[in-house]
């Protein structure tokens, strides 16, 4: 079939339906989307407390270097399993069941490492939480877009980052809060605190529809109906909408509903990775790029590590440590609520593009401070601001641009039928870039020091913007439908 058939057989766009001079913002699907993006807290929480958590387990365990980073970087490794898992647990259970499955899972998790009696445990716990981090990691975003229209996809896409580093500003504060406890009372509270919020996500989550593409795919076509008249602006948008997903999911083409409701996600993978289409190609290629590097330019091994970088530095006080940790959650925060805000304005490429390099400008100059004051003996007070600004900078910038963009993407790229599953894929890279880079980060500074280190991340990131320019086509105000046509 070629393309002007194919346009044929499109329906046509109801004016000012999907195209409004002002896309307004639908109150039900922000809160569908909210409620779905609150399983990222639990991975932005991890992240943030580890990194001071770790200073007392060290001390209270007498464990060394290598077990730190094992410890700390075992959690990104086991959640790829996770986002692996979730894409065909979430096709044959539904995308709002797959949610909480993840906050069920990281509750064991979170409870095991907060009563964890030694180190054998508390990895155990580490294991198991990770394995949650990495279903949440894949189903939010996933959800999200599937519920959102088009218009203002960008803004409730990026919410599970917003989340993430609300979750990692909450881990500093507890960091910071619980600090002056006992050194063998303080690390299993901040921890075993992440069972909280997983509980809130477990039951809040119920009272969400499930994803109206998901029940087109089984069939359930008055449901879907229902959920999009609630997420869409008029009920002629919500049919518009009902006749591209429908279209999508191969109805009206010869496969009857029957095929559908049997179908559980089976020969994705054969599809994704066998005998892709080179449209498929491009965009699995796009959905990994941007997975690979959002992890490749180090931001999770730099907070995690964070203290330890400023007491090379030469901050020695704990609570001055967790106090600039505490800075940096802040701007992160501003930065990513700025980037979701204007995402469907400017769209994904600008962003990105500006977030990268800012990225890698941001990890020169912190290469540069750091290895200034590894030379020096006296450790001026100016050096050590340089490198605060320039660590600041480095996740403000990954807060306007790979932060929220990378989840955004992989969510929205893919047809109805490979989302799940391609997502899944593209997001455990992730994991395991995140992982072997937290589980390596130390023992590369102790060879080459933390600013070769830095070094090194920069040049990863300009070889980034590069792909981001060349393999990433934008996707603003476009249905997930018509986005198919950008890869062909």
């Amino acid at each position: 079939m070629d393309a002007t058939e194919v346009e044929s057989q499109e329906p046509s766009r109801p004016e000012n339906v999907l195209e409004p001079r002002k896309p307004r913002l639908n109150k039900y699907a922000l809160a569908c989307a909210l409620l779905a993006s609150t399983t990222s807290i639990l991975l932005g929480y991890d992240i943030g407390v580890m990194s001071g958590a770790v200073i007392f387990i060290r001390e209270n365990l007498k464990i060394k270097s290598t077990q730190v980073e094992i410890l700390v970087g075992i959690l990104n490794v086991c959640s790829l399993i996770g986002s692996l898992a979730s894409g065909k647990t979430s096709d044959y259970l539904g995308r709002r069941y797959t949610i909480v499955l993840a906050a069920a899972t990281f509750l064991i998790g979170a409870l095991l490492m907060g009563l964890a009696p030694s180190f054998p445990f508390l990895m155990a716990g580490r294991i198991i939480a990770g394995i949650g981090v990495g279903y949440s990691l894949m189903i939010a975003p996933v959800y999200t877009a599937e519920v959102s229209p088009a218009m203002t996809r960008g803004l409730l896409t990026s919410l599970p980052e917003v989340f993430i580093v609300f979750g990692i500003l909450l881990g500093y504060i507890i960091n910071y809060a619980l600090s002056g406890l006992p050194q063998h009372i303080n690390w299993r509270l901040m921890l075993g605190i992440a069972a909280i919020p997983s509980l809130v996500i477990g039951g809040g989550v119920m009272a969400m529809p499930e994803s109206p593409r998901w029940l087109v795919m089984k069939g359930r076509l008055d449901e879907a109906k229902s959920v999009l008249i609630k997420v869409s602006d008029s009920a002629e948008e919500a049919e518009f909408r009902l006749v591209e997903i429908k279209k999508a999911a191969s109805f009206g083409s010869g496969h009857g509903d029957s095929s559908t409701t049997r179908w559980h996600g089976q020969g994705v993978w054969k599809e994704l990775l066998l005998r892709p289409s080179p449209a498929v190609r491009r965009m699995l290629i796009a959905a990994i790029g941007i997975n690979f590097f959002m992890q490749a330019s180090g931001n999770d091994a730099v907070i995690y590590y964070c203290p330890e970088v400023f007491r090379a530095a030469g901050i020695h006080s704990k609570k001055l440590l967790f106090g600039v940790n505490v800075i940096m959650g802040f701007a992160k925060t501003f930065f990513v609520l700025v980037s979701a805000l204007y995402l469907d304005r400017f769209g994904r490429r600008p962003l990105l593009l500006l977030g990268s390099s800012g990225m890698a400008v941001s990890l020169v100059v912190l290469g540069l401070g750091s290895k200034f004051l590894e030379h020096s003996n006296s450790k001026p007070v100016w050096a050590i601001v340089i490198c605060i600004v320039a660590v600041c900078g480095f996740v403000s910038f990954f807060s306007i641009g790979l932060g929220p963009i990378t989840w955004v993407y992989s969510s929205e790229i893919f047809p109805l039928r490979l989302r799940a599953q391609g997502s899944g894929l593209a997001i455990s890279v992730n994991r395991l870039v995140s992982g072997v880079l937290s589980m390596t980060f130390l023992s590369f500074a102790e060879k080459i020091t933390f600013g070769g280190v830095f070094f090194v991340l920069a040049g990863i990131m300009v070889v980034g913007t590069v792909f981001f320019y060349v393999f990433m086509p934008e996707t603003k105000g476009k249905t997930l439908e018509e986005i198919e046509a950008l890869f062909e």
